[in-house]
């Protein structure tokens, strides 16, 4: 028996997770939290029957303890209820399938709790990647990917990327590079001048993959993409020159991985979040999944291009933040939150987002070496920054 913590029971990925603890009773949820979604986390709370479950205000969790009276669970809220579901003693996992930076204290609270962790999370290591990798290292804590894009780089490393030897050879397989793909979003293909008048109902219409609201927005900016550049650089200790996108518009080739002998190893399969979740939770098994399979016989081809990096500058921004460190990954990252807010908000445009991303980067004074009150005072600044200067 499993026993799992979910940080973000009620999104995309949560939900997900859900699902295959339903079909899978050596799986067993013993804490859940949302951020305000009170009324499925009391369905999810009165079927799964976990020991605590928190929400984000204590506003929401009075109401919360209100509907579960007849409930023997504990209700929390906050970001010390978060780290209470994170660290909850009988939990053996935490999957982190919140979205934003708010996932940063949890996760190294687990880690320093000895959980090991679920990562859906990118924010968390795109502002404080050190941090974490440092202290999963120092606690030998698993921290398995669940981005599809990150699952499928791990897979491909399995049984290659180690050093083999006896008394009388060492050999290590190096990696040349990661192929890291993308849809291309709604927008693949578009000039900055179709983009200028684009609507948030055309944003959030992503041709591939179901996702929610604010991701949705960061794949179409390929934002998203950026970010999972710095995250696969802290996950699989790989420069982030070595790092390419590349376009896959049928979303078939998941991520792949080239050696120095020149072989490329790739993990294909349908767009199927269950399959990531369900290969962190069981890692190194793999486990039966329901679902459509690939049928290589009606598929007439598989594309790829060179992504446009002029137009769509989200992968241009991270590669800079990344490449000057500190705390201005947590600035970009933190612009682009309050970004695509304005945006969905119908406050600012399309092609702002990068706009305002942008200048914050140019003002900021990066620390570098940045501990964790640096990165959450980078972060606040960010956020105060912008929406003084934009009005918000």
């Amino acid at each position: 028996m499993k026993n799992l913590s979910i940080i973000g029971s009620t999104g995309s990925i949560g939900t997900q997770a859900l699902s295959i603890v339903r079909d899978n009773s050596d799986l067993n949820v013993v804490a859940l939290s949302c951020g305000t979604n009170v009324e499925l986390l009391e369905k999810q709370t009165r079927e799964f029957k976990p020991r605590i479950v928190a929400v984000s205000t204590e506003e929401y969790a009075h109401d919360l303890r209100l509907r579960l009276v007849d409930m023997d669970v504990e209700v929390v809220s906050g970001m010390k209820g978060l780290c209470e579901v994170a660290t909850e003693p009988s939990a053996d996992m935490v999957l982190t399938a919140i979205v934003g930076m708010i996932g940063v204290e949890p996760t190294l609270a687990a880690i320093e709790a000895g959980k090991d962790i679920a990562l859906a999370n990118k924010e968390t290591l795109v502002t404080a990647g050190h941090l974490v990798m440092k202290a999963a290292r120092e606690k030998n804590i698993k921290i398995l990917p669940v981005d599809s894009e990150h699952s499928a780089i791990f897979q491909c490393l399995q049984g290659n990327r180690h050093f083999f030897s006896d008394d009388s050879f060492t050999v290590e397989n190096k990696v040349s590079r990661i192929l890291l793909t993308a849809s291309g979003g709604p927008f693949r293909g578009c000039t900055k001048a179709e983009l200028s008048n684009v609507t948030v109902e055309q944003a959030l219409n992503h041709p591939n993959w179901s996702m929610g609201p604010k991701i949705t927005i960061d794949s179409a900016t390929m934002i998203n993409k950026g970010l999972e550049m710095i995250e696969a650089h802290w996950l699989f200790d790989t420069a982030i020159d070595d790092i390419e996108v590349l376009i896959q518009p049928q979303s078939i080739i998941h991520s792949a991985v080239e050696y120095d002998d020149g072989a490329v190893i790739a993990q294909l399969g349908t767009p199927d979040m269950r399959l990531p979740i369900q290969y962190a939770f069981y890692y190194p098994e793999r486990r039966y999944l329901s679902g459509r399979r690939l049928d290589f016989t009606k598929i007439s081809g598989i594309e790829f291009e060179k992504p446009d990096f002029d137009t769509f500058r989200g992968v241009s921004l991270a590669h800079k933040a990344s490449r000057i460190g500190g705390t201005m990954p947590t600035v970009m990252n933190e612009a682009n939150e309050v970004a695509v807010a304005a945006f969905l908000a119908g406050k600012i445009k399309f092609l702002e987002i990068y706009d305002m991303i942008e200048f914050a980067m140019y003002v900021h004074s990066v620390t570098q070496d940045a501990s964790l009150r640096d990165i959450l005072e980078a972060r606040d600044w960010t956020k105060e920054f912008l929406e003084r200067k934009y009005n918000l």
